[in-house]
């Protein structure tokens, strides 16, 4: 029981029982109708913003001592706690079912990425029907819910137009509301977006100004702007899922200028590796043919002086 008297340990609660006389005229003075209540959450309940940043460990950010400077989250930080023990699957949907459940990931079947599903027990990224989504759950208590950006939890053949829609943020879910990509990753210029589970595109072209990311935040504030308008004193539970370090690495240029380093800084390492390529032994890669990697290494040679290269070794892993 919570502190409102309301038994929350079933859901959906219970909303239709009715107690005491029921009179046939409404003029009849025994003629009591209470007021319809709106489900709500328990008093104080909070509001809840998840930000999950894919690809990323804690010491990415300023935050945390890490070279990529993150100043709202050092304020944050500065004005409560740091949580340092979020444990991932080092994969990323097995990590997002897992967080959105908040149950082992072998248990909500989602044991590898969806893409290799299968039937082996915990595999087949679909969600059990006896394990309800945290946003769900928090639905059905009374809060708005919304999710942003990525959504690498809907088995691959539901991936498409049609459904079906059950492990869709808007399906089974549990979110009101989704604005986003279904999938691993996508193009931040060029995304293939869904509103709910219906097709969008963007509004504006790359060459307008358009990426992905100030694109879903500007759809985050206006829901949360427009949900606090409306409904006051009702909490809302937002999970906010950037690209961000996943591939394909699209950074805004303007970003990407904040951290771009004089080429001069790789010339050591770049002279060590010029002088090893008179051997044809440097042209060999261990795992994959010498013929191979030997036209990779001749193009990584040839872009050594560009300031946009950072790596100069064999790029096929």
């Amino acid at each position: 029981m919570s502190n409102d008297q309301k038994n929350r340990s079933h859901l959906p609660m219970p909303n239709t029982d009715r107690v005491g006389r029921i009179t046939f005229d409404a003029k009849d003075p025994d003629t009591q109708n209470p007021p319809i209540e709106q489900l709500r959450p328990p008093k104080g309940a909070p509001n809840v913003l998840i930000v999950l940043i894919d690809d990323a460990g804690f010491g990415s950010s300023s935050a945390f001592g890490g070279p990529c400077q993150t100043p709202n989250a050092e304020k944050l930080a500065a004005e409560g706690l740091k949580y340092g023990r979020f444990h991932t699957t080092a994969l990323c949907s097995p990590t997002r079912q897992a967080l959105l459940t908040g149950r082992n990931h072998h248990s909500v079947a989602m044991g590898g990425i969806t893409e290799i599903a299968s039937g082996a027990p915990g595999y087949s990224s679909v969600l059990p029907n006896s394990c309800a989504p945290l946003a769900r759950t928090l639905l059905l208590n009374g809060y708005s819910t919304a999710q942003f950006g990525k959504c690498h939890e809907v088995p691959v053949w539901q991936t498409s137009p049609v459904g079906p829609f059950d492990s869709w943020p808007t399906g089974g879910g549990g979110f009101e509301y989704f604005y986003g990509f279904i999938g691993g990753e996508a193009n931040q210029w060029y995304p293939t977006l869904y509103e709910g589970t219906t097709p969008v595109n963007p509004k504006r072209t790359p060459e307008e100004g358009y990426h992905l990311l100030p694109d879903m935040t500007d759809k985050a504030m206006k829901w949360i702007g427009q949900q606090k308008a409306l409904a006051p004193d009702k909490p809302f539970f937002v999970y906010f899922a950037p690209g961000a370090t996943h591939a394909p690495h699209h950074v805004p240029k303007e970003w990407a200028d904040k951290y771009k380093r004089n080429s001069a800084s790789f010339r050591p390492t770049v002279s060590s590796l010029r002088a090893t390529k008179r051997s044809p032994r440097s042209t060999t890669c261990r795992k994959h043919s010498s013929r191979s990697c030997a036209a990779r290494w001749k193009s990584t040679q040839a872009s050594w002086n560009t300031p946009t290269t950072t790596w100069a070794f064999c790029w096929m892993g």
